[in-house]
């Protein structure tokens, strides 16, 4: 039986989404706060969540990168849920070293986590969308797309193409009652944030000194948190809120990329 006809021969009207790095930090406060709005979350990621994942929703461990594992996350997502309202696409990989010192295998790992995966999921998703009828895609890219800094290319350069492939996808699924944004974290308190922060952009001395240098940088004084970029997530999900939004990316840095880097 094709998908097509599994949603035929079902009805589910709950509201549910998934979301891929679900067991990062912005991952994690985003499940929260779907679950928190009665949604149906099924949550994706290469590491285990551990406890305190919803009762009511379904953790998949799995790795986006591999083609065959997107395919088995979609056939575990239907037998939970007939349809899907929101998709989510915030897992992520970062390789923070010098272009000329990133390797071929490198730069692909990088871009199958946060390029291709992002296109594999859309493709499966796309049929239980229309299934419910409306969708709402939320790409998490990142504020490197559009202002980025030394020994980050692969990354930047993935996150730049996502902004890309949102536009695109926005067009062509806006006759199917899809909407496509974008968010553009800047610098948020995440594992990744600090696993970065080796690049030595923002100082040589301790990880709290670097934070706070971090913090310096932007407008508000401070790096964000994961649940104030969930939150951003969930406003774009949610069509009661961002109906008339499509094909936009909104960047929520701080006000870092407001400021002249010569000031």
């Amino acid at each position: 039986m094709t998908i097509e006809e599994k949603l035929e021969a079902r009805n589910d009207t709950a509201r549910s989404v998934l979301i891929t790095g679900a067991a990062g930090g912005i991952g994690r406060a985003t499940v929260n706060l779907f679950s928190d709005h009665g949604w149906k979350v099924i949550g994706v990621d290469r590491s285990s969540f551990g406890a305190g994942f919803p009762s009511q929703g379904l953790f998949i461990k799995a790795d986006i990168s591999e083609s065959h594992d997107m395919e088995a996350i979609f056939n575990q997502a239907l037998g939970f849920s007939d349809r899907l309202d929101a998709l989510v696409n915030n897992a992520a990989i970062q390789i923070a070293k010098p272009l000329l010192e990133t390797s071929v295998e490198e730069w692909d790992a990088v871009m199958v986590s946060n390029l291709r995966a992002v296109f594999l999921a859309v493709k499966l998703a796309h049929p239980l969308f229309t299934s419910a009828g409306r969708g709402a895609i939320v790409n998490v890219s990142s504020v490197h797309a559009i202002a980025t800094s030394a020994n980050i290319a692969a990354y930047a350069a993935s996150k730049g193409g996502m902004l890309a492939l949102t536009r695109a996808m926005a067009i062509e699924f806006a006759p199917d009652n899809i909407r496509v944004n974008a968010i553009l974290p800047g610098a948020v308190d995440t594992p990744m944030l600090r696993a970065g922060l080796s690049r030595g952009h923002v100082g040589k001395g301790s990880l709290p000194e670097r934070l706070e240098n971090l913090a310096n940088k932007t407008v508000i004084g401070r790096v964000g948190t994961p649940d104030e970029i969930a939150h951003a997530i969930y406003f774009l999900a949610d069509e009661t809120q961002s109906s008339f939004m499509t094909g936009q990316a909104l960047t929520i840095d701080g006000g870092a990329t407001a400021r002249l880097s010569t000031e």
